[in-house]
């Protein structure tokens, strides 16, 4: 331990940092080496920033920019760093009924899943995976509605395993597909330019929070040893890192 800041530290971050395992390994790291003792609420970005708002959660860990851009735009943070990227996938049956593969952008695959009323799984949780899919909805201009659009309101484990049990189509950031145990399709469309998933870390500014804390969280989280294991994260059990450090410090 440490004479640095002390106390209870609310971390507001994501289903996808928690169901992919990576804060199984961040936070007993950042435990050996703190006094401030962490509590984790693993919600959709937006929830996490609603709790910033508000002033119950002192740092947060989030993957929405423009939403965070406009947490940020409103006052209420100290401070927004980059903390580490992966990507999102669609995935589905493995037959792929729609035909994904000759698209060039995400936002032109789910145009064809519209167009063939196939199937869809939503999370409809305001995370940022919800963001990133209602923004390529937007650019294909479409509006999803009608029976095939389904609407978990689940985190991103929850809903790959609906999407399973239904032959549904959705869109998952890769790290928690991977990560998710028993499902029986494939990912059926990836790496374009509008797949990309970045998070950042975030001090909140609100009365009361521990701000002493979350700075400490922050600076830690960005410096070499966590990047070491943010950067070999998934490796040994996948094959694959499953995050890509950015913070270079």
């Amino acid at each position: 331990m440490n004479s640095g800041p002390s106390g209870n530290l609310v971390l507001a971050t994501t289903t996808s940092t928690q169901d992919s395992g990576l804060l199984d390994v961040l936070l007993p790291a950042f435990d050996a080496r703190s006094d401030c003792i962490v509590k984790t609420v693993a919600v959709g970005s937006g929830q996490a920033m609603k709790m910033g708002e508000k002033g119950d959660a002192d740092v947060l860990l989030v993957h929405s920019p423009a939403a965070e851009e406009k947490f940020m735009a409103a006052g209420h943070g100290a401070s927004r760093e980059p903390v580490m990227h992966n990507d999102f996938v669609v995935a589905g049956p493995p037959a792929d009924p729609v035909g994904l593969a000759g698209s060039a952008t995400a936002a032109e695959a789910l145009k064809r899943i519209a167009a063939k009323q196939a199937p869809f799984a939503s999370r409809a949780d305001d995370s940022g995976t919800n963001a990133k899919e209602l923004a390529l909805w937007k650019t294909a201009g479409v509006v999803p509605a009608g029976a095939w659009y389904l609407k978990t309101g689940q985190g991103m484990s929850a809903t790959l395993t609906i999407a399973n049990q239904k032959q549904a189509y959705t869109l998952a950031d890769r790290s928690t597909f991977l990560a998710t145990k028993g499902l029986q399709f494939t990912v059926l469309f990836e790496d374009s330019a509008d797949l990309r998933n970045d998070y950042h870390v975030l001090v909140v500014k609100h009365d009361g929070v521990n701000t002493a804390c979350a700075r400490e969280f922050a600076d830690w989280v960005r410096d070499r040893p966590a990047q070491e294991l943010i950067a070999t994260f998934g490796i040994d059990e996948f094959g694959e890192a499953l995050f890509f450090a950015d913070a270079g410090r």
